[in-house]
């Protein structure tokens, strides 16, 4: 329902390869750390954005959105369903082109938010699960 194939194709592979990974921390035993790899072997650049603000993969992390200095195309959230609100409009504001909840993190309003703000938008799914569905 908060993902058609249409939408998960589109957002990942025509909206751009830079992904921001809010919730990705260097702790290898947590879901973001498994996920972001898979998204760097999919050629995407993976910014991890974590209070701490580590250095995941080789990339830079930043501590919120608004701290990266540069355009982020996809918003990959690895947070709360009830902090992800938050986030999604955080993305908005950054300009994102799209905002993807992983599976379990669900805000209906925030989903109505953001693709009335012109974003695409998958909620509940997992990169990671979906990219071999590609084809």
């Amino acid at each position: 329902m908060y993902g058609d194939e249409a939408t998960v194709r589109k957002i990942l592979t025509e909206l751009g390869d830079t992904w921001a990974v809010v919730g990705l921390s260097s702790n290898r035993q947590r879901a973001a750390y498994g996920v972001a790899e898979v998204l760097r072997r999919f050629g995407k650049r993976v910014v991890p954005v974590h209070p701490k603000a580590e250095t995941v993969h080789g990339e830079q992390g930043y501590a919120s959105l608004e701290d990266i200095p540069f355009d982020v195309d996809v918003v990959d959230v690895f947070v709360n369903s009830d902090l992800a609100g938050a986030v999604a409009d955080e993305a908005v504001a950054k300009g994102a082109k799209a905002v993807w909840f992983q599976l379990g993190v669900v805000d209906e309003a925030a989903y109505e938010r953001t693709r009335a703000a012109g974003l695409e938008m998958v909620m509940d799914h997992c990169p990671a699960i979906e990219i071999p569905r590609l084809g």
